[in-house]
């Protein structure tokens, strides 16, 4: 009887540890996602200072949108819109146009992210997560930019 028991409880030792390997191997950290940071600027001449960004797929993006104009935001506002590929550019810059109440942002499912709209003297940051790889389009929404205000974010 009791090489039965010890056995019992030896079974449902064994059988209880290589439950905990699978939960510590389910359990595991990530590994930790890689970040890149990256600082763009537009000023009171309707220009970004870059108009290509190159990132690694998958890395977390830390994106600083800096006005160094002097004009107000409702005069020459300014953001930044990264949007989905074969978005048409020209019917998401006029749906922004309807958007005036939320700086020029439409709700659109062709948004990948997008800062707020600043003035002269401004900045904001934004952290999203790169997307696959390919190229992307990305504009300033505020009325009339886009046009000149725009260029290619590349995932590689």
């Amino acid at each position: 009887m009791k090489k039965l028991l010890l056995s019992a409880i030896a079974i449902t030792m064994l059988m209880s540890s290589c439950v905990n390997d699978k939960t510590k191997k389910k359990n595991k950290p990530k590994e930790p996602i890689e970040s890149v940071n990256i600082s763009i600027s537009a000023d009171d001449k309707m220009r970004f200072n870059k108009t290509e960004l190159k990132v690694k797929e998958g890395h977390e993006v830390t994106l600083i949108l800096i006005h160094t104009g002097k004009m107000l935001k409702d005069v020459m506002g300014h953001n930044f819109v990264l949007l989905k590929k074969g978005t048409d550019i020209a019917d998401f810059a006029s749906k922004a146009l309807q958007a005036v109440d939320n700086g020029y942002i439409p709700q659109s499912k062709d948004i990948i992210a997008n800062t707020k709209l600043i003035g002269g003297g401004e900045s904001v940051t934004i952290t999203f997560i790169a997307p696959a790889k390919g190229t992307y389009d990305f504009i300033c929404s505020f009325p009339g930019h886009y046009g000149v205000m725009n260029g290619k974010f590349i995932v590689e």
